[in-house]
């Protein structure tokens, strides 16, 4: 979806409403005001929903039907049931992009958290569950003010960070499977309202979270390969262990209430027309039972632009076949009566996608009479949206995101004693937008950096150094001489949304224009070693940096929302320990040799540059030179880490698991984990604790990545994979246990060819840093 929206960027802006205003009742159905609406079944709380939407269906005629299956979904006035948008948007906050959410009310702004990038470099789970609660909670305020025509949000976007030119990638999680499965359970849960842990309740949805995008969908618009027609040529071992997991967990573990396919095609069927992938997979192996959305126009896309269909009317035929419940656009508006009176749809496939539609629109409670008048979401109102609560969390979740890159010497923390004139210099140091990333909305109230460090620096002087992030032009010579005058030196540079953005994929992964230029002068002239603050979504090549005794220190600060410049002042003065780890891997430039097209993940002779072996896609599989690693992050503290037992805190080297089963070839050198069986796999779950000392100077929450190794890397199988993570706070020499429970059956196992899984007998290694735990798996 490609959208436009007007942000409001004026930094004094608050949210000052303690007040609620009913300037338009928001959208419900079944008014008790109204007596004739009493009379129908599907407004009867009482019943069961399938008894309601059946109700419901049974009074519409066909128009009526096909009218609803569109994002715009017109009223049936004679019922009494209102328009519905399904379209509204809440990637890192509620935004104003998509048709339901309107900030023209008194709510003028929302809680704009750090785009979703650099909130998983906190890899913290709880914190992403707290984000989707607040942006849940906020979007019931606007739509009890009257400001919502809607309460689906096509959020959060869960595909895989295949490739670093990815426009999108910004968006996402990462790239790691397990990171974005975790990612995108914890934040459905929070945005619908659901336990953190525990129980699950559908019929009471604070709001309705949609994964997306159904899948394998990580291109936008690369040397003339567009999303709207590309085919993803993807394995069967890609689609299991890469792409599909976080769809899964979103819709086992999150229960979100919708999904979203995707434009492209998978091995040349449309996402969108895919009965395997929409109805055998989502609804038959994982039990999903929400709607179905198509991204905006990706039905006509079927027609139009990949010319799978030879008519419109089989384009809708085929989606609604496949699974699909609804469409973003007109084209099953249009062409669903055609369709049927040509035979190639029936009244009964719509009603089944009515049924989907209706459901989760009950869900939220909009057919029970006036939500606002029932716990628990009828009472949240204005004033709870940009609170100072709220607004503490978006600056904890850019704190703890930013990754400390480079640190030579403790050029940082500065001390604020000592910095008696500071020059900022970078196109990024004073945009408010950039800090945003896309699909945002008006933020309470927005810090830049230059603003944040003018607090701690009374001299602070600030050049842009280029006229915008583009940088085809650069004032070195004022920036060299600027840098040349005071003590210390930090550069504001990287990418923006004109760089990298839905629709917009990169074409190098090298700073634009003469950034490059700027720094290297900037850093020569300047006193003392300059620090450098990256903010961008992708990765970029700064293997120029690393190298560079000038530049001291380096920080990548993601699009860190409404609180980056308080953030990034806190942490460049010490106020904050610096603990975030890198979701993705940082390529160099010579990556971009190999077409970002090409979807296979695992490393291999090349067919696509003569003489250059294909290098694999994220930490799993590349085997080329990084500019830095996945999970890579340094810290104002040094950590040391160890595998002990649970019991007795004594060093571990090896144990044996046996997995107990039953009719399973002995000859073979692994198990299937289907054969395996549930109970099996319960009952050999074993507990891990690392012991973490922070061995100074300061105190700080650090996070213990574990991964998984195999002792040679044969049938696919990843160098290493990420098994869990987890997080301690300590203080300057504390010492701390972190667990982690470790199942075979899921984090030991890995996707044959054919896409089964399987636990290979023999030795796994656990990895925490350098230290290892041998794990034997036997008969």
């Amino acid at each position: 979806m490609i959208i436009h929206m007007p942000l409001i960027l004026l930094f004094s802006l608050f949210v000052q409403s303690p007040w609620l205003v009913f300037s338009v009742n928001p959208p419900f159905a079944c008014d008790p005001s109204d007596p004739a609406t009493q009379q129908y079944a599907f407004c009867k709380p009482t019943l069961s929903i399938k008894q309601r939407t059946h109700d419901l269906m049974s009074r519409l005629t066909l128009d009526e039907k096909i009218a609803q299956l569109g994002d715009i979904a017109p009223p049936i006035t004679r019922l009494g049931v209102p328009g519905y948008q399904w379209w509204s948007e809440s990637l890192h906050g509620v935004s104003s992009g998509g048709r339901g959410i309107h900030f023209d009310g008194p709510i003028k702004a929302a809680t704009s958290f750090p785009q979703v990038i650099l909130t998983a470099a906190t890899f913290n789970p709880l914190l992403w569950y707290q984000i989707g609660q607040v942006i849940g909670k906020e979007a019931r305020a606007l739509y009890n003010a009257g400001q919502a025509e809607g309460l689906t949000f096509w959020s959060p976007n869960i595909n895989i960070f295949r490739d670093p030119r990815w426009g999108r990638g910004q968006e996402t999680p990462g790239e790691d499977p397990l990171t974005t499965s975790i990612y995108a359970a914890s934040y459905v849960k929070g945005l619908q309202g659901s336990p953190y842990q525990g129980g699950y309740t559908p019929q009471v949805l604070q709001a309705s979270a949609c994964c997306k995008h159904f899948t394998a969908y990580d291109l936008e618009n690369w040397e003339g390969i567009v999303r709207d027609s590309f085919n993803a040529e993807v394995s069967a071992q890609d689609l299991e262990d890469t792409f599909q997991p976080p769809f899964k967990s979103c819709i086992e573990e999150g229960h979100a209430s919708g999904i979203m396919c995707s434009y492209n095609q998978v091995n040349g069927v449309p996402n969108c027309a895919n009965y395997t992938l929409l109805t055998q997979t989502a609804r038959g192996r994982w039990k999903f039972n929400g709607y179905i959305t198509s991204d905006c126009d990706a039905v006509a896309d079927i027609y139009e632009a990949q010319n799978y269909t030879k008519t419109p009317e089989d384009a809708v035929a085929y989606t609604i076949k496949a699974g699909m419940d609804l469409n973003c656009g007109n084209y099953v508006q249009n062409y669903a009566r055609n369709a049927i009176q040509q035979g190639k749809l029936t009244e009964a496939d719509l009603d089944r996608a009515l049924q989907n539609l209706f459901s989760v629109r009950m869900w939220l409670g909009l057919f029970d009479g006036n939500p606002n008048r029932y716990p628990p979401y009828g009472s949240i109102r204005s004033d709870q949206v940009c609170s100072q609560d709220h607004q503490n969390l978006a600056l904890q979740a850019a704190l703890d995101g930013i990754v400390l890159l480079k640190n030579t010497e403790s050029v940082l923390p500065l001390l604020k004693s000592q910095v008696s004139s500071l020059a900022v210099i970078g196109p990024n140091a004073n945009n408010f937008t950039v800090l945003l990333g896309n699909y945002a909305g008006p933020p309470c109230k927005i810090t830049t950096p230059l603003m944040g460090l003018q607090s701690y620096a009374k001299d602070t002087r600030y050049l842009a150094g280029c006229q915008d992030v583009a940088c085809n032009s650069s004032s070195i010579d004022q920036a060299v001489q600027l840098a040349s005058s005071v003590d210390y030196v930090v550069m504001f540079m990287g990418l923006d949304q004109s760089q990298e953005t839905e629709a917009l994929d990169r074409i190098d992964l090298v700073l634009p224009g003469m950034q490059r230029d700027l720094i290297t002068s900037v850093a020569k002239a300047a006193k003392k070693p300059v620090i450098l603050v990256l903010i961008c979504g992708g990765p970029v090549d700064i293997d120029f940096v690393k190298s560079n005794p000038k530049i001291g220190a380096v920080l990548w600060a993601g699009y860190p929302g409404q609180a980056g410049g308080t953030a990034i002042a806190q942490i460049l003065f010490g106020e904050h320990n610096p603990g975030g780890k890198l979701p993705t891997t940082w390529y160099p430039q010579e990556f971009t040799r190999f077409p970002m097209s090409i979807m296979r993940m695992r490393a291999g002779p090349s067919n696509f540059i003569k003489d250059h072996r294909y290098p694999g896609r994220t930490y799993r599989f590349y085997k080329g030179y990084s500019v830095f690693q996945f999970g890579y992050g340094l810290s104002y503290s040094n950590y040391s880490h160890e595998i002990v037992t649970q019991s007795d805190n004594q060093l571990l080297t090896k144990t044996t698991i046996n997995l107990h089963t039953m009719n399973i070839d002995k000859n073979l050198d692994h198990y299937h984990i289907e054969e395996i069986g549930s109970e099996a796999c319960k009952s050999s779950i074993f507990p891990v604790v690392v012991r973490v000392k922070n061995h100074g100077p300061m105190d700080g929450r650090h996070t213990v990545l574990m991964f998984m190794r195999w002792p040679k890397e044969l049938n696919g199988r990843p160098t290493k994979q990420l098994i869990g993570f987890n997080s301690v706070y300590l203080k300057a020499g504390e010492v701390g246990n972190v667990k982690f429970i470790v199942s075979p059956c899921k984090h030991l196992s890995r996707a044959t060819e054919d896409g089964k899984w399987v636990i290979d007998k023999g030795s796994h290694f656990l990895m925490v840093e350098e230290d290892e735990l041998e794990i034997n798996v036997s008969s």
